[in-house]
């Protein structure tokens, strides 16, 4: 029983190191990245506890997505180098081409499924027509 505590802090140590070493440098905050290792390293239970208070990346909540899931709110540089935007859908450019697609999916699907009805209307014709042409295939 006197053994929880101790396995309690070892487990936030290693759980708190690892997390620091794999945030990014940007993110982090209050001191650099190698600063808080070092304060993790030498003052295990408190620096982790400071790693968690004041140098833990603070990443935005979850925004709601599309059909009720959640989609993690965008962060860091973009590749030109500013902050990443949200934008409004009917701007975005990507989710008008994939709604664009997806129109054109749902034409050509309505479409074919107009021109299997009817090839299967005319074989229907044509079998009521000629019963007796289906023997001699």
């Amino acid at each position: 029983m006197r053994y929880i505590p101790v396995i309690f802090g070892v487990v936030l140590f290693i759980y708190g190191l690892i997390d620091c070493i794999r945030s990014e440098p940007a993110d982090v905050r209050s001191i650099p990245k190698p600063a808080w290792i070092l304060v993790i390293v030498l003052l295990p239970l408190l620096g982790v506890l400071l790693w968690f208070f004041l140098g833990r990346p603070q990443y935005a909540a979850s925004t709601p997505g599309p059909n009720g899931g959640s989609v993690p709110a965008p962060r860091g540089p973009s590749y030109s180098g500013r902050a990443k935007q949200f934008v409004a859908p009917d701007d975005d450019p990507a989710f008008l081409r994939n709604l664009e697609v997806t129109r054109a999916q749902k034409a050509e699907s309505e479409r074919l499924r107009k021109l299997k009805d009817e090839l299967k209307a005319r074989e229907a014709k044509l079998r009521e027509e000629h019963p007796n042409d289906e023997t001699k295939h």
